[in-house]
């Protein structure tokens, strides 16, 4: 694909021939990628291939020390500690392993979620979190802790999480690696249903290929230390 000046103006994600890190180490070399808004891409790659170091660096917990990058208006190359959070605002994060809070209800995960990125008024964080409860189908799990969900269920609330802020991307990084093939086919109709009614950007790392041809989108593929659209 040809990128044009105006394109990159619009780009809410975007690389210019970016080395991704791991650690000290390049897992990916010269990343080129535009990411334009409600676009649905998937990051495709064997483990160690570089794809969740992506995700890493578009969250700024990789540092960008060679090439151009930029997430929802921040460049991501030199950041200041003290605009991370303000960037993660506008990033929803959903992963394999739903990282809830275990000692915590469903409505108290998202809670804290939203008194930690600055909520004060809290008729709006009520009804907020009903919301993102209602967009997921699990108003009904307000009160239960996450133990005494299934595997889907759990995703479903980190999905939630994710929404908390109406996020510009939300990032999903294998997140049907743990589920059963039924369950993770509802992860996947939600989330491809945040991307088409609602107009999210959706950024999804996988290694399963079916998932494309499923829900059609674009593709970059990470191997030999590149990454590069199909």
């Amino acid at each position: 694909m040809q990128y044009t000046e105006a394109f990159f103006m619009k780009a809410l994600i975007s690389f210019r021939d970016a080395d991704i890190m791991a650690g000290e180490n390049v897992v990916v070399h010269g990343l080129n990628m535009e990411i334009a808004p409600g676009d649905l891409v998937y990051i495709l790659g064997k483990v160690g291939s570089g794809k969740t170091s992506i995700i890493r660096t578009v969250t700024a917990e990789n540092p960008l020390e060679k090439g151009e990058a930029e997430a929802c208006g921040f460049s991501l190359k030199g950041l200041r500690q003290r605009d991370i959070p303000k960037l993660r605002r506008k990033l929803g994060v959903v992963f394999q392993d739903f990282r809830l809070l275990m000692d915590r209800s469903v409505w108290e995960n998202l809670d804290f979620i939203l008194k930690a990125t600055g909520w004060k008024d809290r008729k709006a964080a009520d009804a907020r979190i009903d919301e993102v409860l209602e967009a997921v189908g699990m108003t009904t799990k307000a009160h239960k802790m996450p133990h005494q969900l299934s595997g889907g269920e759990q995703q479903r609330i980190a999905i939630a999480r994710a929404l908390l802020n109406s996020p510009e991307v939300i990032l999903a990084d294998e997140p049907t690696g743990n589920l059963d093939e039924e369950t993770a086919e509802e992860i996947l109709r939600l989330l491809n249903k945040l991307n088409k009614e609602n107009g999210t950007t959706l950024i999804m790392v996988t290694h399963d290929r079916s998932i494309v041809e499923r829900y059609p989108g674009r593709v970059f593929v990470c191997q030999d230390e590149s990454c590069t659209e199909q």
